[in-house]
C-alpha cells in the first residue's frame, strides 16, 4: 500500500511541477511588466512633485535671467540619485538652461505641446531614462517648459531581481509542495490527498463543523490553523508597510500594539529614569532630565504603557516609591509604571562614571579623548548589569516579555536576561555611535560586551554605517555565523537581527496654547537677554560634553565676526549647555576650556552694550527650549561625533513659521536625513564661519523651502514610527516563532503516529 501510494504521489508531483513551470513562464513576464509600470507611475508622481517644488523659484529666476541661481537650483535638485538631469526650454523650443548631465540628444523634444505635459521612456547610450515635461505659466502666458530626466537603471535592476526571486519562489514552491505530497502519502493516501486538493482549491476553512469532520482528517486540522496564522502574519506585515503620508501618532502606535502585541508585557530598562524626585526646602519637586533618550523612549511608554526600570538617582526618589520600588508616572497623568533600582555611591562611580563614561563613551565617539578602562570599574559594570537584569526578571509576569534595553550602560543585560528567560523578545537599541572594529578592539572586555549584546533578539543602531561597523566588529572578535545580506548574526545557536532604526522626536501636538508664537518668542527672548528687537540670534543646545563641538562652534562664531565686522554688535550667539558628569576631571577641564574661549571672544568683540556669546550652563525645560528655538535665526549643531542628535530635529519641529536655518555637523546621524540643512565639517573653522554668515543672510524664500522639506520629514519619521517599526518587527518575529513551534510540535506528533 505504501509503495502504491508513493508511485501515485510521484504521478501527481511531476504534472504539478510542469504546471508550476508553465505558470511561472506566463506569470513572471507579467510581473516584470507590472513592476516596470508601477515604477514608471512612481517616477511620474515624483516628477510632478519636483516640478511643483521648482515652479515658484523658476518663475522668479527665469524672467530675471538669473542663470547662476537657476544652475544652483538645478544642481541641488539632481543630488537625488534617481533624478539624472534637468533642462528648461523657452516657448520657442530653445534650450536655455540645463545641468551638466543633460543629454544633448534630448534637446527640447518636439517643442511645446499645448495639450499639456508629455511623459515617455527613452533609451540612451547610458541606459533607459524617463522624461517628464512640465509647462510653466506666468500670468496666463506660457513661459517655457521644465524637462526632468530620471535614471531608469535602478528600475531595470529591481525588475531583474524581481524576476529572479519570482522564479526562485516558484522553484521552492514546487519543491515544498512535492515534499509535502510525498510525506502525506506515506501517512494516509486517500485522506491526505483529498485534504491537499482542498488546500490547492482554496478550501482552507470548511463552512460547518460537520463538513470539517467529513472532509478533513484530524491530522490536518492543526496544520490548517497554523497556515491561517501565517496568513495573518503576512497581512500584518503588509499593513505595517504603510505609506509615509500616514502620520504615526500615539494612538496609532497604541492601536497597532494592541493588535500585534496583544496581551504581551512590555518592559523598558535604562540607566536614566524619565522622572527624578528631588528634595527641596519647599518639598519634593519632580523634574525630567535633559536627555534625548528619555525624550524619545518616554513617548513610546506613554503610547503602549508597561514598566520602565531605571536607576533611582534623585534625592527624593526613595520617598515616592511603594514597597516594591514602584511609582506611577507621569505625575499629572499616570500612564505607566517606573520601577527604580538602587545603586551605592561606589557602584555608581565604577559602573556609570567609570566604565560607561570614561571607557565606552569616548571609545565609541572617537572625540580625541582617550578612553580609560579599569578592572574595578568593569567589576562594578558587571554587577550593576546583573542588578538590572534581576529587576527585569522580577518584573516579568510571564516567560516571554518584550524587553526594550536602552543604550551602552546595559550591554551585558540582554545575555543575562536571555539565560533566565529564553523565550523573551529582547530589543536593544544602542543610542551612541558604534566605532570601527579596530577602535573597539581597545576595550579589554570586547568579547564579553559583544556576547552580551548578542543575547538580543533585535539590535538597533541609528545609521547603516553604525550597523555595518557592528557586524564587522563581531566578525573580527567572535566565532559566529553572519549573514551580511540579511543582517543577522547567529551566536550560541540563537539568531540576532541587526537593523538601523533612525530615532526621532514626538511631533508637537496641535494644541500649543501654552507655547509662545514665533513673534512672541522672538520678542520675549530678546527682552530677556537685553537685546535689540532686530538683533540677529544664534542658538546652540547641548549637554556640556566634549563630543558636542562647543569649542569649535565658538571658534566659528569668532571667525565669522572677524571676517564680517559689519555683524559685530548685530549678532549674538546663545549657548545653552546643561551640566553633565561634572564630577569627572575630563568634563571639568572641558568646561574650563569653553569658558576661557568665550571670555576671550567676548573681550575681543564686546562693547558697553554688546556681548557676542552668552553661555547658559544650566538645565532648561523643553518649553523654554522651544521658545529659544522659535526666537533664533540660526541653530548650530556641531557635534564631533553623534549617534543622531535630536536637537536638530527639535529645532525643525519648533519652526512653525518655516523660517530659520539649521547648521548641522556631517558627523551626526541627523545629517543623513536632514539634507536641506547647511552641512559642515565642524573641525573646519572657516567652513563653519562661512555657513553661519550664509545662514544669517539667507533669503526667506530659501529658508522656507529648506525648512518646509525638513519639517515634512521629521513629522513623518517621528519617534512613534521609530518605536513602531522596532516593536512590529519584534511582533512578527514572536508570531513566526510561535507558528514554527506549533508546526514542529505537530510534525513530531505525526512522526510518532507513523512510527
Amino acid at each position: 500500500m505504501k509503495l502504491r501510494s508513493l508511485k501515485l504521489s510521484f504521478r501527481f508531483v511531476v504534472p504539478l511541477a510542469l504546471v508550476l513551470a508553465m505558470f511561472a513562464y506566463i506569470v513572471v513576464p507579467l510581473m516584470d511588466d507590472l513592476t516596470v509600470r508601477w515604477f514608471v507611475r512612481d517616477l511620474e508622481i515624483r516628477s510632478q512633485s519636483l516640478a511643483n517644488a521648482l515652479q515658484d523659484p523658476l518663475l522668479e529666476y527665469v524672467p530675471a535671467g538669473a542663470k547662476k541661481r537657476i544652475d544652483q537650483l538645478f544642481d541641488r535638485a539632481i543630488d537625488d540619485e534617481r533624478l539624472y538631469a534637468l533642462g528648461f526650454c523657452d516657448d520657442n523650443g530653445k534650450l536655455l538652461y540645463k545641468t551638466r548631465t543633460y543629454p544633448d540628444s534630448i534637446g527640447c523634444r518636439d517643442g511645446l505641446k499645448p495639450q499639456g505635459p508629455n511623459r515617455s521612456l527613452l533609451r540612451l547610450p547610458q541606459g533607459t531614462v524617463h522624461i517628464s515635461e512640465r509647462e510653466l505659466m506666468q500670468d496666463g502666458t506660457l513661459l517655457g517648459k521644465l524637462i526632468l530626466v530620471h535614471d531608469m537603471s535602478f528600475i531595470e535592476r529591481r525588475s531583474a531581481d524581481t524576476k529572479k526571486y519570482a522564479i526562485i519562489i516558484f522553484v521552492l514552491l514546487a519543491i515544498v509542495i512535492s515534499f509535502i505530497t510525498v510525506l502525506v502519502a506515506h501517512i494516509s493516501f486517500l485522506g491526505w490527498m483529498n485534504s491537499v486538493k482542498s488546500i490547492l482549491r482554496g478550501e482552507l476553512l470548511p463552512k460547518t463543523e460537520s463538513s470539517k469532520k467529513e472532509k478533513t482528517p484530524s491530522e490536518m486540522q492543526p496544520l490548517m490553523g497554523d497556515l491561517q496564522s501565517l496568513l495573518h502574519e503576512y497581512r500584518q506585515e503588509r499593513r505595517g508597510q504603510e505609506s509615509p503620508s500616514q502620520l504615526w501618532t500615539p494612538d496609532k502606535l497604541k492601536s497597532l500594539l494592541q493588535v500585534d502585541l496583544a496581551g504581551d508585557q512590555v518592559l523598558v530598562v535604562s540607566n536614566r529614569e524619565p522622572y527624578i524626585h528631588t528634595e527641596t526646602p519647599n518639598g519634593i519637586v519632580v523634574k525630567r532630565p535633559a536627555s534625548g533618550l528619555v525624550t524619545a523612549v518616554e513617548a513610546v511608554m506613554r503610547a503602549c504603557s508597561g514598566t520602565w526600570i531605571a536607576h533611582g538617582s534623585g534625592s527624593g526618589d526613595r520617598q515616592t516609591v511603594d514597597s516594591k520600588d514602584h511609582v506611577k508616572v507621569p505625575p499629572k497623568n499616570p500612564s505607566y509604571t517606573l520601577r527604580r533600582v538602587w545603586l551605592t555611591e561606589q557602584e555608581e562611580k565604577g559602573y556609570y562614571y567609570g566604565f560607561s563614561n570614561e571607557g565606552l563613551w569616548p571609545l565609541c565617539h572617537i572625540a580625541h579623548v582617550r578612553p580609560v578602562f579599569r578592572s574595578s570599574d568593569w567589576d562594578q559594570y558587571v554587577a550593576v548589569n546583573q542588578r538590572f537584569a534581576d529587576a527585569v526578571i522580577q518584573e516579568a509576569s510571564r516567560d516571554d516579555p518584550v524587553v526594550l534595553v536602552q543604550d551602552y550602560h546595559l550591554a551585558l543585560l540582554p545575555r543575562m536576561v536571555r539565560d533566565v528567560l529564553p523565550k523573551a523578545t529582547i530589543i536593544t537599541f544602542w543610542h551612541i555611535p558604534w566605532p570601527n572594529s579596530e577602535s573597539f578592539g581597545i576595550c579589554p572586555w570586547r568579547e564579553e560586551i559583544l556576547d552580551g549584546l548578542l543575547g538580543s533578539t533585535i539590535l538597533g543602531f541609528h545609521t547603516p554605517f553604525h550597523r555595518k561597523n557592528f557586524l564587522e566588529t563581531v566578525d573580527r572578535y567572535l566565532e559566529t555565523r553572519i549573514e551580511t545580506e540579511a543582517s543577522t548574526i547567529t551566536c550560541r545557536g540563537e539568531l540576532t537581527q541587526v537593523e538601523n532604526y533612525p530615532i526621532s522626536i514626538a511631533w508637537p501636538e496641535d494644541d500649543t496654547a501654552d507655547i509662545l508664537t514665533v513673534e512672541e518668542s522672538r520678542a520675549e527672548i530678546r527682552k530677556r537677554l537685553s537685546l535689540a528687537p532686530d538683533q540677529l540670534l544664534g542658538i546652540g543646545v547641548d549637554r556640556l560634553d566634549y563630543t558636542k563641538g562647543i569649542v569649535e562652534r565658538f571658534a566659528a562664531v569668532e571667525k565669522m565676526l572677524e571676517m564680517h565686522p559689519d555683524l559685530v554688535g548685530k549678532f549674538t550667539f546663545v549657548q545653552i549647555a546643561a551640566p553633565s558628569r561634572s564630577s569627572l576631571e575630563e568634563y571639568q577641564n572641558f568646561e574650563t576650556r569653553v569658558r576661557a574661549l568665550m571670555d576671550k571672544i567676548n573681550q575681543r568683540f564686546s562693547s558697553a552694550d554688546y556681548t557676542p556669546i552668552i553661555l547658559k550652563a544650566e538645565h532648561h525645560e523643553q518649553d523654554e527650549l522651544t521658545t529659544y528655538y522659535r526666537a533664533a535665526d540660526v541653530c548650530m549643531v556641531t557635534s564631533l561625533h553623534d549617534g543622531m542628535n535630536l536637537v536638530a530635529k527639535e529645532f525643525v519641529a519648533a519652526r512653525t513659521d518655516e523660517q530659520g536655518v539649521l547648521i548641522l555637523s556631517q558627523f551626526t546621524g541627523a545629517a543623513r536625513e536632514l539634507h536641506e540643512a547647511l552641512i559642515i565639517n565642524p573641525y573646519h573653522i572657516e567652513q563653519g564661519a562661512d555657513a553661519l554668515y550664509r545662514a544669517l543672510r539667507m533669503p526667506k524664500i530659501e529658508q522656507r523651502e529648506r525648512m518646509r522639506s525638513m519639517r515634512a520629514l521629521v513629522k513623518d519619521f517621528n519617534v512613534y514610527r521609530w518605536a513602531g517599526h522596532m516593536l512590529l518587527d519584534a511582533a512578527r518575529l514572536r508570531q513566526r516563532e510561535r507558528v514554527m513551534s506549533k508546526i514542529h510540535s505537530h510534525s513530531r506528533a505525526s512522526l510518532r503516529r507513523v512510527q
